[in-house]
């Protein structure tokens, strides 16, 4: 009996030990991983960049399972304009037209779900965007290796109530029409 008793616990702790195997992350590196911005409108677009605060991916058996990042909304730049002009689209983007800055230093990204396609370095990540305090899921493509992850993603900015200048809204905006999907191309440098 005690033997039979022994040996169902080390079954249970060997079930235990295989359903709990370890999953790794990977660290981003906030210095050497950038964000690049599209925003377009009618008669022409701008393009910056923006700072991740802080963020980490989640590997098990080599294969992406989770992460999440956060980015510094505070460090948004316009890359197209001179230094004048550039600051003062800074300024709108940073007022409450767009992304409400001062109320909303952050916003953050986490992966939900992450399913590989096929043998290559692809995935379909499902993840939670929250952009001024909202939560919304997305979806889209990622490359990922082991010291680097890679997206482009297109964002309905009036799922965040950015709504200014969308034609969705108001109506006779001609060239002053701002299209309501913006682009952000994320380069993840990960250290382990």
């Amino acid at each position: 009996m005690r033997t039979l008793l022994l040996s169902a616990l080390c079954f249970v702790a060997t079930l235990s030990m295989a359903s709990t195997e370890p999953v790794h992350g990977g660290k981003v590196d906030v210095e050497a991983s950038t964000v690049n911005w599209v925003g377009k409108k009618v008669t022409g677009q701008h393009t910056g960049t923006i700072k991740i605060q802080s963020g980490e991916l989640m590997m098990k058996d080599g294969m992406l399972k989770g992460g999440s990042f956060v980015i510094d909304m505070t460090t948004i730049t316009c890359t197209d304009l001179p230094e004048k002009p550039g600051n003062k689209l800074v300024g709108h983007l940073s007022s409450d037209d767009f992304f409400g800055i001062e109320n909303h230093k952050t916003a953050t990204l986490t992966i939900t779900e992450a399913s590989k396609r096929g043998d290559s370095n692809n995935y379909e990540v499902m993840a939670d965007l929250t952009i001024k305090g909202i939560t919304k899921p997305i979806e889209f493509i990622a490359q990922v290796s082991d010291h680097e992850a890679k997206a482009d993603i297109s964002i309905d900015r009036t799922q965040y109530d950015i709504k200014y200048g969308s034609g969705s809204f108001f109506d006779g905006l001609g060239d002053k029409m701002i299209y309501d999907n913006f682009e952000l191309s994320i380069d993840l440098v990960l250290t382990h």
